[in-house]
């Protein structure tokens, strides 16, 4: 059932198979950003699924292709998914229901269930059992961090906070942006009742995620967070060996850009990220 106030922005690049599946499965209004794909998504997608509104990036720009969508999304909110991923029959809405009743709420972390043995994703289970508590203004355990194709946003919070950045790749992109919608007095909170799938496909090589999970999280530590934490996300990445040094040197290039862009969080919001880090050891 669609939902007139949300929209779903998928994001994807040469995965023409999975979007084939998962499209029929997104209600109206969906907008698909191509991210420079060379295998026909756009003219597939453009044939097949005339409804869907295609953003040709002409390039693969990541994590920030979400803008785009998110730019031209008539609705107050938006629902992410990745071409591997849909959301639950009914949980576009109940999350719509949710965002009116709280207006705070910037970030819903949905429950992601993963595979077609639909085990919870330990991201989700993360978010779940959050330290931070429930405040009473959100409707659920508060977060500093979620899932991208498991997260629905409020259009107006998103953009204020920059949408996602270009400093960071494609892997741990959701930080920067959570803990600036946190600074910025935005709350993000974890709903059970709201559920999304994700049925990714069989895993590549671990060490090229690994390369960039580290990459990713080096970058992010040098825009928000304390040189303390800089120090030891580098050193982490030392003491992982060859895939942790290769993280490091794909940081490399784009540190100027980080440092140039970098500010530190309030106080509050970086003792709650310290607090779920700790939790999280």
């Amino acid at each position: 059932m669609n939902d007139p106030r949300v929209t779903v922005v998928v994001a994807s690049k040469d995965r023409l198979r999975a979007l084939a599946r998962t499209l029929p499965l997104h209600p109206p209004p969906v907008i698909l950003v191509d991210n420079g794909s060379t295998d026909g998504t756009a003219g597939f997608v453009r044939r097949h699924f005339p409804d869907v509104h295609v953003v040709e990036a002409g390039r693969d720009l990541g994590a920030p292709a979400r803008n785009l969508g998110v730019r031209l999304a008539e609705t107050p909110y938006v629902a992410f998914a990745d071409d591997d991923s849909w959301w639950a029959p009914g949980a576009l809405e109940r999350a719509a229901d949710v965002l009116d009743t709280y207006p705070r709420l910037a970030v819903l972390g949905a429950r992601v269930l993963v595979g077609p043995e639909e085990r919870p994703d330990a991201v989700s289970e993360a978010m779940r059992d959050s330290p931070l508590g429930v405040e009473p203004d959100l409707p659920g355990p508060s977060v500093l961090g979620f899932l991208a194709f498991g997260a629905v946003v409020r259009k107006e919070a998103f953009l204020e906070a920059g949408g996602f950045d270009d400093v960071t790749f494609s892997i741990g992109e959701e930080e920067r942006l959570a803990v600036d919608l946190a600074a910025k007095g935005w709350g993000l909170a974890y709903v059970d009742e709201v559920v999304a799938h994700h049925h990714p496909p069989r895993p590549g090589d671990p060490r090229d995620r690994q390369v960039l999970a580290t990459c990713d999280a080096v970058l992010t530590a040098v825009l928000r967070r304390p040189w303390r934490v800089v120090a030891r996300r580098s050193l982490d990445a030392l003491r992982a060996g060859p895939a942790g040094w290769e993280g490091l040197r794909t940081a490399a290039p784009r540190l100027s850009r980080a440092l140039a862009e970098r500010r530190e969080l309030p106080a509050e919001v970086e003792r709650a990220r310290q607090r779920l880090e700790r939790h999280d050891c």
